[in-house]
């Protein structure tokens, strides 16, 4: 957004504004309203129903959009069967819908409708949606791992054949690390997100206020940061996919430890 003294803020994509102000309504001290992240939420969801509504018809010669769908299914099946085995296929609905989720959102903060008018909002640049994400995937783990072993899921934080006056320590170490499981997943994907959304809006930054500036200062800087621009957008679209999939490759391989107690 520009300011009054013409600069760029490249944090004000992320600010959470309400989509009418005023409207809304009031719980426990709260104003509840409809938000810029709300609607790219819902947005998100919309087109990955639509999308897997059109590749769900099961016809006899599949299209290409059915193919498109069947493929991510049996690319997380797999994922889930490599993992975990046999038994990971039950959490594959839970893994991807959590991919395709990631993806979509990733890949709709990316879309170029400021042409529109309207400002693209990736809700994935924020660590509360990441981080409840990641909250999600870590209780499944920790109800997983109780219900199938009990306390003996305990086991898994001390690793077999570790010498006897090693355990206390080892148990302690491996625990917290653990522990600091969903942090990290929720943190990986927030920071990538955030650090590309910010670099794309200060190389903005640099071509509009060149260009401003003048035609010398638009072509010694406004064209070679326009050109790292496109570059950086599709190394974004490939950080998107990354990243889902990243999400989903942990979360699977954490399953793995609850359910096998590797």
């Amino acid at each position: 957004m520009a300011g009054e003294s013409g600069k760029i803020d490249p944090m004000h994509q992320f600010l959470i504004e309400p989509v009418v102000p005023g409207l809304g309504f009031e719980i426990g001290g709260q104003f509840i309203t409809l938000t810029n992240s709300a609607v790219w939420m819902l947005l998100t969801l919309v087109s990955l129903w639509i999308f897997m509504q059109g590749g769900m018809r099961r016809e006899l010669v599949p299209g290409r959009w059915q193919v498109m769908v069947e493929g991510f299914t049996n690319f997380i099946d797999d994922m889930m069967i490599t993992n975990i085995g046999e038994q990971g296929r039950k959490y594959a609905p839970y893994v991807f819908s959590l991919f395709m989720f990631i993806l979509f959102a990733n890949i709709l903060g990316l879309m170029p409708v400021g042409v529109l008018g309207l400002h693209p909002f990736t809700v994935t640049s924020h660590l509360t949606i990441t981080g409840i994400l990641a909250i999600v995937s870590f209780s499944i783990v920790l109800i997983v791992g109780f219900w199938r072993h009990g306390f003996h899921f305990f086991s898994l934080f001390v690793p077999e054949g570790t010498p006897l006056p090693m355990i206390p320590f080892i148990f302690v170490v491996e625990l917290l690390s653990f522990l600091v499981r969903p942090f990290s997943l929720g943190l990986r994907l927030f920071v990538a997100m955030t650090a590309g959304h910010i670099l794309l809006k200060v190389l903005a930054g640099f071509v509009i206020n060149s260009t401003s500036a003048g035609a010398a200062y638009g072509v010694l800087i406004g064209i070679p940061s326009l050109t790292l621009m496109v570059g950086i957008s599709a190394l974004e679209i490939l950080v998107a996919v990354v990243q889902a999939y990243v999400f989903a490759l942990l979360t699977s391989l954490y399953i793995n430890d609850a359910v096998n107690l590797h």
